[in-house]
């Protein structure tokens, strides 16, 4: 493992539960921040991915053509990418759309629930016919399994990427 100076944090399709463990660290989210510099994030107002990255932490699965764009730029420049809860490893609950196909979603969504009904052209990402979960589109080095992990895990894994360690879980090592 190399030294961590950098810290990016991405979401893809999913609720957002991930990081609100990350803020559940509370006090110990300060503690940590003196290692690495939060160079991008949805928690912050940089808009476009840097160059280089140390640590990415992605949250959520691939949906979408947008987010399938974002997961291949992120790899390319970030030095460990961490799957960082359920939907990230497996799909999760945006997978559920997996058995129907993304027609069937938007129709229901956009025109049999609602009081106008209208398919929007404009703003949503073109859907992908399958979500995929991160490691099925590009490599990944560090799992980071649950829904959402908790603020412990998070810290835990953070903790041992910040010493140079791989990160274990139980026991077991969750490394690509």
């Amino acid at each position: 493992m190399t030294d961590i100076r950098t810290l990016a944090t991405v979401w893809l399709d999913g609720c957002s539960g991930c990081h609100m463990s990350l803020l559940d660290m509370d006090e110990r989210l300060i503690e940590l921040s003196s290692q690495f510099q939060l160079v991008y994030s949805p928690l912050v107002d940089r808009k476009t991915f840097p160059e280089r990255v140390d640590v990415t932490l992605v949250e959520g699965a691939v949906a979408s053509v947008e987010d399938l764009k974002k997961i291949r730029r992120i790899r390319e420049h970030t030095g460990v990418l961490v799957s960082l809860g359920d939907c990230a490893l497996t799909g999760n609950v945006s997978a559920m759309r997996n058995t129907c196909g993304p027609q069937p979603v938007m129709l229901r969504v956009y025109e049999q629930n609602v009081l106008q009904p209208q398919i929007p052209t404009e703003g949503v990402p073109a859907l992908l016919n399958r979500v995929r979960p991160v490691h099925e589109v590009v490599p990944v080095d560090v799992y980071v399994p649950g829904c959402p992990p908790s603020a412990d895990t998070i810290y835990r894994v953070l903790s041992e990427l910040l010493a140079g360690h791989v990160p274990t879980l139980g026991g077991v090592a969750h490394f690509g």
